[in-house]
């Protein structure tokens, strides 16, 4: 058969280009930021600047090696690199799509400027001037007149102008606009938070900037909070290749700062945010998703799981160009499954056999107690005050028991729940001031004294901490019994 050329029409595949993929702003910066730091960067600077109509303008600018002329010639080509090629086991790029196909996702124009030595170049693609392949260029001082400021070192600068897929074809509203870019810049502080947080020693720590700001990690494995647990950790091998996963339990809403809570939950929650974060070379691809393993629930909730990959995987986990899908491979699946149990176990602490008391000590006013599989909660007749209690009251045992037994029937599940869900931080339990505190616990304090023969001030305080109604108030403890021993 005779062979022919036959190219694609230029304007046609270039606008084909801006459907690639599923970018929302924060994809579209991440995939040229992945490109600064492939390029060695360790200063990226993002600015969004607000202009009326389309003519809002992006900047991304960084300090890496820079392109020559015939470098960046290749760099603004499409498709210009075989993903089926062997890279650079630190290149976070595989399709040669990533800069052109992001920035037409949001923008008409896309000019690059790049400076390498004592070169400086330019290029620019204009999807209204681009028929038959034309490529504006420019060298030297034409170069860098386009520049936001001079390059000192190498380096590369890239703009977006006419962004109409960001403002719709309309003049977006300036709070709109900064919605987006808030929304952009948290987004960010995720997907790039382990090169964010580096320590010395390993990968540098990379400096990204939006607007001036230094973007701060977003951790979502909340490593710095002391009640996190990192469990289960393994080493996968597929095709020779190794596979490294790390599963964490974060702490109970009870143990967050409120900080901390809104950025472990994120915009859609704690329930939608469990599961496989999927990570190569440090850069999250892919968070929230169990590849339907299990479904999201209550009790898995709390489980994350990290997942290193080398890029030399790329194709079997079927990463897409816009790096925002993966499938996990037929291989792996049995083996995750399993792995995935045990986490799920493990977050739920459910012990499926009859009468288990679970995470309780002899301290906590409320235990859990799990039959068959049904849990339930009950007041802990071991706590040393509900003990003292029903001690003071020896010839109304019955009565008091049917009391505790109301109580722990009547118990408000669904209601709580529900409030928990929808505002945490308001949702209270205790005491308001400390004057309300302090008229609760004398009483009980005196309690204590009396009925268990206590006459050393240090012993009463001794007794009084190892409950949990008072340590969360130790300083206020302490005073009152200094008060009762005067």
């Amino acid at each position: 058969m005779k062979q022919i050329s036959n190219p694609p029409n230029a304007s046609s595949m270039m606008a084909t280009a801006r459907s690639f993929g599923n970018y929302d702003l924060a994809a579209a910066f991440a995939d040229l930021i992945d490109n600064s730091i492939s390029a060695n960067a360790t200063i990226i600077n993002l600015i969004a600047d607000y202009r009326e109509g389309n003519n809002c303008i992006f900047r991304i600018r960084d300090n890496g090696s820079g392109m020559n002329r015939d470098e960046l010639e290749v760099a603004m080509r499409p498709a210009s690199k075989n993903p089926e090629e062997t890279r650079d086991k630190s290149d976070l790029g595989r399709f040669g799509w990533g800069l052109k196909s992001a920035s037409f996702s949001q923008c008409r124009i896309l000019t690059v400027i790049s400076r390498k030595g004592t070169e400086i170049n330019a290029a620019r693609w204009d999807l209204d001037k681009i028929d038959d392949w034309s490529m504006g260029q420019a060298q030297g001082n034409d170069a860098e007149i386009l520049l936001s400021e001079q390059f000192l070192e190498n380096g590369t600068e890239i703009i977006w102008e006419n962004c109409d897929r960001i403002t719709e074809g309309f003049s977006i509203e300036e709070d709109r606009f900064n919605e987006l870019v808030i929304s952009a810049k948290n987004k960010l502080s995720l997907i790039f938070h382990r090169f964010i947080e580096a320590k010395s020693g390993s990968k540098s720590k990379l400096q990204l900037t939006l607007n001036g700001v230094d973007l701060e990690a977003i951790d979502p494995f909340c490593k710095n909070n002391l009640a996190t647990q990192a469990i289960d950790s393994d080493t996968l091998d597929i095709d020779g290749k190794e596979i490294k996963t790390q599963a964490y339990i974060l702490p109970n809403y009870n143990k967050l700062s409120e900080i901390e809570y809104n950025i472990a939950g994120g915009e859609e929650g704690y329930l939608r945010n469990q599961g496989f974060y999927v990570y190569r070379n440090q850069r999250l691809l892919i968070h929230g998703t169990w590849f339907n393993l299990i479904k999201h629930g209550e009790l898995s909730k709390l489980v994350r799981v990290q997942i290193d990959i080398p890029n030399s995987l790329d194709e079997i986990w079927k990463i897409t160009v816009d790096k925002s899908d993966a499938q996990l491979p037929s291989k792996l699946r049995k083996r995750m499954k399993n792995l995935v149990e045990n986490f799920k176990n493990s977050s739920s602490r459910v012990v499926r056999t009859k009468g288990a008391r679970l995470d309780n000590g002899s301290d906590d006013i409320w235990e859990r107690y799990v039959n068959k599989g049904t849990t339930k909660f009950q007041i802990n007749r071991k706590n040393i005050l509900i003990s003292t209690f029903k001690n003071r009251f020896k010839d109304d045992q019955n009565l008091i028991e049917t009391i505790f037994k109301l109580v722990e029937s009547r118990l408000p599940f669904e209601t709580i729940g529900k409030e928990i869900a929808m505002d945490h931080i308001n949702v209270l339990q205790g005491h308001s001031t400390q004057d309300d505190f302090k008229n609760v616990a004398k009483p009980l304090i005196n309690l204590l004294k009396k009925e268990l023969d206590i006459s050393s001030e240090n012993e009463l305080i001794d007794k009084a901490l190892s409950n949990d109604v008072f340590k969360r108030e130790e300083e206020i403890v302490k005073e009152i019994i200094r008060d009762i021993f005067k």
